[in-house]
């Protein structure tokens, strides 16, 4: 039915605790995505033929499939945020190699991604990123373990 496979990734992430990563559902985003393919095609049938042939009543329907793509939009937003952020706070819980049970249930993209970037929020203090040589603000605290690890250096100025 409409929209049921978006928020079931929703209830996934949901049915996790904090600091746990669920595996990465490719085929329930595969599936969502086909269900708004199928259903853009069968809205641009409609419009059209409510434009052709002046068929108001399609409206609604048209309608509603819209807000269905809409929703299955957002949800599938929301899925992959919400493992941006976990992702994120298990990078500063472990540090720049995250052990391999979290790292097997990463998508190959969330992987290459974690390779390639090390973004931290911008805040107080000075902290250089000594793999990228970029700067960035963050409080000290927020970053003892990095410092520690040797990923980070505490600059004073």
């Amino acid at each position: 039915m409409f929209c049921e496979k978006a928020v079931e990734l929703i209830r996934e992430l949901h049915r996790m605790g904090d600091g746990q990563l669920p595996a990465f559902n490719e085929d329930g985003i595969r599936q969502v995505l086909e269900e708004m393919k199928a259903l853009y095609e069968q809205n641009q049938s409609d419009v059209n033929e409510a434009k052709a042939e002046g068929r108001s009543e399609l409206i609604p329907t048209i309608k509603f499939r819209h807000c269905c793509l809409l929703r299955n939009q957002r949800c599938i937003a929301a899925y992959l945020y919400d493992r941006l952020l976990r992702i994120r706070a298990l990078r500063w819980e472990y540090g720049s190699v995250l052990p391999t049970n979290i790292r097997f249930h990463m998508c190959a993209e969330e992987v290459r991604c974690l390779k390639d970037h090390g973004e931290f929020e911008i805040d107080d203090g000075t902290v250089i990123l000594l793999k990228k040589n970029s700067q960035h603000f963050l409080p000290r605290w927020k970053c003892e373990q990095l410092i520690r690890q040797g990923i980070l250096e505490h600059v004073i100025s």
